[in-house]
């Protein structure tokens, strides 16, 4: 991945043209450090699913193939997915990765959540 990225994070829209899912370009580096080992037929899927002590949790993981009705954006060769059942869930959200001295991961700031736990991984 070159180190020519712009600033303007990455819009994953969705399929009712309202703003869907946004991934920063340090999030997009990361990502980039999964996949691209994995190779070019893999794509990194993001999404949520029931569950955490907040009700929904967030889900990433790296997959081996798109659905028809996935919602998909490729930058730089990373492909990365969303169902269309957690979209709008996501609908807004910024995925992030923050590298700290206390703590570095990804992070989803999303602001359908009404609440979330204090790890961050789960909302309502």
């Amino acid at each position: 991945m070159t180190e020519t990225v712009s600033r303007v994070p990455v819009r994953i829209p969705s399929r009712t043209g309202e703003d869907g899912l946004r991934v920063t370009d340090a999030a997009l580096r990361k990502i980039a450090q999964f996949l691209v080992p994995e190779g070019q037929d893999k794509v990194l899927r993001i999404g949520v699913k029931p569950g955490g002590c907040s009700g929904l949790s967030y889900a990433m993981y790296i997959d081996d193939e798109v659905t028809q009705t996935d919602t998909t954006i490729e930058r730089d060769g990373i492909r990365i997915a969303v169902d269309q059942h957690s979209l709008p869930y996501l609908k807004g959200t910024t995925l992030d990765y923050q590298d700290g001295l206390m703590e570095s991961g990804f992070t989803f700031d999303n602001p359908n959540a009404s609440s979330s736990c204090g790890c961050g991984n789960s909302f309502n």
